[in-house]
C-alpha cells in the first residue's frame, strides 16, 4: 500500500493528517515515480503540541553507497502563528538537525575513549549536504500556540529512512542512518 494513503487511513488526528495532506500536496507526492535509485519517503508525528509531516527524496549511488537527500518538504502546524519568520527558522532549524542526526552524526568510541571530541572531528551537515527544501505553515489561528521549538524534528529521519528504503529495498533500523554510505547497497 502507498505509504501515505496507509498513514491517512489509520491517523485519527485531524491535525497531523492535515500536516501529512499538506507536505504531500506540496512535494507532488504520487504524481511521478522515483527515477532509479531514487526513493520517496514520509514520516511524522507530534511533538510538544506541534504536528509535522516531512516528504523526502534521495539518491543512492549504487557504486559507492553514497546516499543524497536531494528534497524535504515539511509541513508543520502548531495552532496560531505568532511570527512567521521566527517559526520557519525553527523548522529550518530542525530540518538541519534531523538531516544530520539522520545520516552520519554520531560520537564514536574505542576502547572506552571517544575518537571525535572536537566539531573539527564530528561530521555535522554542511552547505553541500544541504537539500532544496520547502516548509508548509499550517496556520491554526482558531488554536492558541504550542510547540514549535524541534518539534519538526520528528519526521526527519523516518522520511530520508522511508526515502532510503524505497530506493533500495534496505529497510536501517539504526541512526546514524548511513554514516560511512550505503554498505548494503554497492555494487
Amino acid at each position: 500500500m502507498d505509504p501515505l494513503i496507509f498513514r491517512l487511513k489509520n491517523l485519527q488526528e485531524p491535525r497531523l493528517r492535515a500536516a501529512f495532506e499538506a507536505a504531500a500536496k506540496a512535494f507532488g507526492w504520487g504524481k511521478t515515480k522515483p527515477a532509479k535509485n531514487h526513493g520517496y519517503g514520509i514520516g511524522g508525528g507530534t511533538e510538544k503540541g506541534g504536528f509535522t509531516a516531512t516528504c523526502a527524496e534521495v539518491a543512492v549511488d549504487p557504486k559507492s553507497g553514497d546516499v543524497k537527500v536531494l528534497r524535504l518538504t515539511t509541513a508543520f502546524e502548531c495552532g496560531a502563528v505568532i511570527n512567521p519568520e521566527h517559526l520557519d527558522n525553527q523548522i529550518l532549524g530542525s530540518i538541519v538537525q534531523g538531516l544530520g542526526g539522520a545520516l552520519f552524526e554520531a560520537v564514536d568510541f574505542k576502547d572506552g575513549k571517544i575518537l571525535n571530541p572536537h566539531f573539527a572531528q564530528y561530521r555535522v551537515p554542511r552547505f553541500k549536504d544541504m537539500p532544496a527544501i520547502q516548509i508548509i505553515q499550517l496556520n491554526r489561528k482558531d488554536l492558541p500556540s504550542a510547540g514549535a521549538g524541534e518539534a519538526p524534528i520528528v519526521g526527519i529521519a523516518p522520511a530520508i529512512r522511508n526515502a532510503i528504503a524505497a530506493a533500495t529495498g534496505v529497510r536501517l533500523k539504526a541512526l546514524p542512518l548511513v554514516p560511512k554510505g550505503l554498505e548494503a547497497f554497492k555494487s
